[in-house]
């Protein structure tokens, strides 16, 4: 399953122009509200240039990268939790995501409206977690209705959840996310199935004008308050970008001053980073070359069942190398003679970049 992003913020801020410029996919933009009358999903690949060193290095059939899916949510406004403008329609689409991309605006295109007619990027940041927040408060509050009676009768994971759920409410009534509250391991499932939003990690994206690459400071500081990367993009100056040929783009990124790397490397990259997540490769003479992401400090018994679940049900050792010593040793029968192929069981915890071969019984 693709890690799932939604991107979400104030109508006009800049979503669906990121979106495209993301994807290529075209989501319809316009200068007024409520343009994303859907839902937009794009499921795009995660490009790796490791992989494709690999790739060359062991002489593999085609390289597939790992997917990752954003989700363009129709704009929030305040009142969106009681149905104002279209928000609560979407609402449950933002919680079967992984992560929350907040899209900011900051600037002043004159041609754009702003819903509340000035810029100000903390006042919108705030505005969007009111609305989430409430949304969550509501949530929280008809679970643990919910919960309650399955408490009564003894029940231990029902008894954890009402003591979490407690503890949420308290937290969202005193402005905090829920993210502010640890979740013990017996309400872990519940915790998932609930799916609260302010719950999701966040990562702030500035949509700046053309030519800059920093956020605000105003911005940058409300996103270190919130424990909170922050990245700048020029949301309309990416999407324009992306319509170029690679070579076309490359040229105008440089003289714009936007560097080589493009907006979606740079988005994918913190959004991973946000969840915690590491990549590991397969790969092999005449077969793909894949790349898979999993979290830091998961074991490579959790790598196979990414791949398959048959592969980690019979799991009997994996062959592990870093890609970087694969690709310096030619090969797998190189990387075996220069003693930087290993052998390891299923404890061994996997390391960003690890290329791996799991034997299995059927």
């Amino acid at each position: 399953m693709s890690t799932r992003i939604g991107i979400v913020g104030l109508p006009n801020a800049g979503k669906s122009t990121l979106f495209n410029a993301l994807t290529k996919a075209g989501a319809q933009t316009a200068g007024y509200p409520f343009t994303t009358i859907e839902p937009n999903v794009a499921v795009v690949p995660v490009s790796d240039e490791r992989l494709e060193q690999v790739a060359a290095t062991v002489g593999a059939s085609e390289v597939i990268f790992d997917t990752i899916a954003f989700h363009d949510i129709a704009g929030l406004i305040a009142g969106a939790h009681k149905g104002e403008g279209l928000g609560n329609r979407f609402l449950s689409h933002i919680r079967e995501t992984h992560a929350i991309v907040h899209v900011v605006r900051a600037h002043e295109v004159q041609s754009v409206v702003h819903p509340v007619g000035s810029v100000d990027p903390v006042r919108d940041i705030e505005v969007i977690e009111t609305e989430l927040a409430l949304a969550d408060l509501e949530q929280a509050q008809r679970r643990a209705e919910r919960v309650a009676r399955q408490a009564r009768s003894g029940a231990k994971e029902a008894i954890a959840e009402q003591a979490w759920l407690a503890q949420v409410i308290a937290a969202l009534d005193g402005g905090q996310p829920a993210r502010a509250v640890a979740v013990p391991e017996d309400a872990q499932g519940a915790a998932r199935a609930l799916g609260l939003i302010t719950g999701k990690p966040v990562l702030f994206v500035a949509n700046v004008a053309e030519g800059e690459s920093e956020a605000p400071a105003a911005l940058r500081q409300a996103a270190a308050e919130r424990n909170a990367p922050v990245v700048a993009i020029s949301a309309r100056a990416e999407a324009e970008l992306a319509e170029l040929p690679d070579e076309e783009a490359a040229v105008m990124r440089s003289e714009l001053g936007l560097g080589e790397e493009g907006s979606l490397a740079r988005l994918v990259r913190a959004a991973f980073e946000l969840l915690g997540l590491i990549a590991f490769f397969t790969a092999g003479e005449g077969k793909p070359a894949q790349s898979w992401h999993l979290r830091a400090g998961a074991s490579v018994y959790e790598a196979a069942g990414q791949i398959h679940s048959d592969i980690q049900r019979g799991f009997v050792r994996a062959e592990v190398v870093p890609w970087y010593a694969l690709v310096e040793a030619g090969g797998w029968a190189g990387a075996r003679e220069r003693g930087t192929l290993r052998l390891e069981g299923r404890e061994y915890l996997v390391h960003d970049g690890d290329v791996i071969t799991v034997r299995f019984t059927p």
